[in-house]
């Protein structure tokens, strides 16, 4: 599978689910086990590298700001979310995480920002074509995020490293 065939295959569930990650999520299973058991590892690949490389102390501050506080799982909900967006959200978000602002401009705490099931759909449609479980990928997650830590609590850092986001959802 492409990268370009992964964002595709994203775009095509996130706009007939009308952007309901549930349903999205659901949807991703379904078209992932119309493929072969190679094509969803090669999803699940590129799926994990963006998991990835969304694990950065910038996003995790953007993610706490716009859901008033995001725990480690929450983060990692948030990343698949993040995914689920599509290509031009996620690159905008991984490049800038303040440009959120306007990426996802109506952006609903109450909604957005937890796509967990989302995360699991290759997995899911692996067992559903094979009857066993995905094969390990051999990716580990870092222990830290990459890039320098900060303290979410501080109100003026917050403010300073997003003020975009910092206008529309800080406290």
């Amino acid at each position: 599978m492409y990268e370009t065939d992964f964002w595709q295959l994203i775009d095509e569930t996130r706009d007939a689910a009308e952007g309901d990650p549930d349903d999205q999520a659901d949807l991703l299973v379904d078209r992932l086990a119309q493929l072969t058991p190679d094509e969803v590892i090669d999803f699940a690949r590129l799926f994990e590298a963006r998991f990835q490389r969304a694990y950065t102390w910038e996003l995790w501050g953007a993610a706490h700001l716009l859901l008033g506080g995001a725990s480690e799982d929450g983060f990692d909900f948030f990343r698949c979310w993040l995914i689920a967006q599509g290509r031009e959200v996620f690159e905008g978000a991984v490049h800038d995480p303040d440009a959120l602002a306007e990426l996802v401009p109506d952006f609903d705490e109450e909604e957005d920002g937890d796509a967990e099931d989302f995360g699991y759909a290759a997995d899911e449609a692996h067992e559903q074509l094979t009857g066993l479980p995905l094969p390990d990928l051999g990716t580990r997650q870092p222990r830290q995020p990459a890039g320098q830590s900060f303290d979410f609590d501080d109100e003026r850092m917050m403010a300073k490293r997003f003020p975009r986001l910092w206008e529309q959802y800080g406290r």
